[in-house]
Parts: structure tokens; C-alpha cells; sequence
């Protein structure tokens, strides 16, 4: 620690991941309450330990969860079943997470499409071409607030 300044700055993407660890060691796992309908969920996601989490997590809340770390082999499973919400991140190889939402609700227009994103302004901006009806999570987010969003979208 710095002498008078505070804490040194340190990295979003370094402070998210610790947060998320510490997070972790205290979760309290959510329950379906009755009549809930569980999601069928196509994750994707390149950070490999949030992908991980996050689906793990999701699957505790009582979903079903489907995981890729690249934007291109998500789309590849997307063609092959149906699934009630994408959850995406937007920088990722292979497709990133604009393009794999545009091609998704234009196979499914059903498909209720969620960003998770530290880039939330790319996907707000109008030339992203994001589907318009497409939820935006800043990260960092806490637990609880993905897992209500997406009951919500899901309820909808």
C-alpha cells in the first residue's frame, strides 16, 4: 500500500476475477421456488474461470447449462437445439458476442439474449447492430443480480 494514496489501482479484469473467487467461498446457492420454470442456457464466455463459475452457479439456481469459451463454436451448437437465453460475453475469439446474439435471434427469434459485458457501451451503441431487445450485465456484477435477471427474462 502507498503511504497516504490509498491502495494501488489495480486491473478490472484482475479485481472482477478476485472478487469473483471471494465471492465464491461464501455463496449461498439460490432455489427454485415452485412453478419456476428451470432455462436451457447456452453460455458463452472466453474468461475460462467465470465460464466456469457462472455455470456452475447457474446449474445450482436449477438451469441447464451448456458452456463455450469461443463465440464460433457456440453458434455451432446453437444450430443444432433450442435453448430459452444467451448468455454472452462480447470480446471473445472465434464470433464475438454481437455477431453470435445477431445470427442467434435471427435463427430463433424466441431466444432471449443476454450480454455480460465490461464493454457495455459497445453493446448499447446503435452501430453494434445488437439486437435491440438483448439485456445488458455490466461486469462487475454480483451473483445474485445475474440470477435474477435471467429469471426475470425467462418469466417474461
Amino acid at each position: 500500500m502507498r503511504r497516504g494514496k490509498g491502495p494501488k489501482p489495480v486491473r478490472a479484469a484482475r479485481a472482477f476475477h478476485n472478487a469473483l473467487i471471494a465471492f465464491a467461498a461464501g455463496v449461498v446457492y439460490f432455489t427454485r421456488e415452485a412453478g419456476m420454470a428451470m432455462a436451457k442456457i447456452l453460455l458463452a464466455e472466453d474468461d475460462e474461470s467465470l465460464r466456469r463459475f457462472l455455470a456452475s452457479a447457474l446449474v445450482k439456481a436449477g438451469h441447464e447449462v451448456t458452456d463455450f469459451g469461443d463465440g464460433l463454436e457456440a453458434y455451432e451448437c446453437l444450430r443444432t437445439g433450442p435453448f430459452d437465453l444467451l448468455l454472452t460475453d462480447i470480446v471473445m475469439p472465434g464470433l464475438d458476442g454481437i455477431e453470435l446474439a445477431k445470427r442467434a435471434a435471427e435463427m430463433d427469434q424466441a431466444l432471449k439474449i443476454m450480454f455480460i459485458t465490461g464493454f457495455a457501451a459497445v453493446a448499447l451503441h446503435p452501430s453494434s447492430n445488437a439486437p435491440k431487445r438483448a439485456k445488458v450485465l455490466s461486469k462487475p456484477f454480483h451473483l445474485r443480480e445475474i440470477v435474477q435477471e435471467i429469471d426475470r427474462m425467462i418469466a417474461a
